[in-house]
């Protein structure tokens, strides 16, 4: 019975770590998807990125884009599409690579980058 128990807390101390470490990256993936330019802050995502290519495939150079604290915000917005791709493809791929790793885990030193 005891080592039941003591597989029983085993698995439960793994998913509280694994959902931790979920947590966790989930938290700096959206701080590094955080974006400053002009005085405004824009959050990078999908939305973002898909009417700043609109305003491009219309041949805008400059537009205002209302950032995160509704402030009206000019850009350049060849220079902006660019900086928020290649900020959302850096960060989605690191997070995909670490999620990828923590499904391997199978042990809580293994989740938490311990080697024994």
């Amino acid at each position: 019975m005891t080592n039941k128990f003591e597989k029983a807390l085993e698995f439960v101390n793994y998913r509280a770590t694994v959902n931790n470490k979920k947590s966790e990256m989930r938290t700096r993936v959206q701080s590094l998807l955080s974006y400053s330019v002009g005085g405004g802050t824009f959050t990078v995502g999908r939305e973002l990125i898909v009417f700043v290519k609109y305003l491009a495939d219309l041949n805008k150079t400059s537009a205002v884009l209302i950032d995160n604290f509704d402030n009206p915000v000019e850009v350049d917005v060849h220079a902006f599409l660019e900086e928020i791709t290649s900020r959302y493809f850096e960060v989605t791929n690191q997070y995909h690579a670490e999620y990828t790793q923590l499904r391997r885990s199978r042990s809580v030193p293994k989740v938490l980058g311990i080697n024994d």
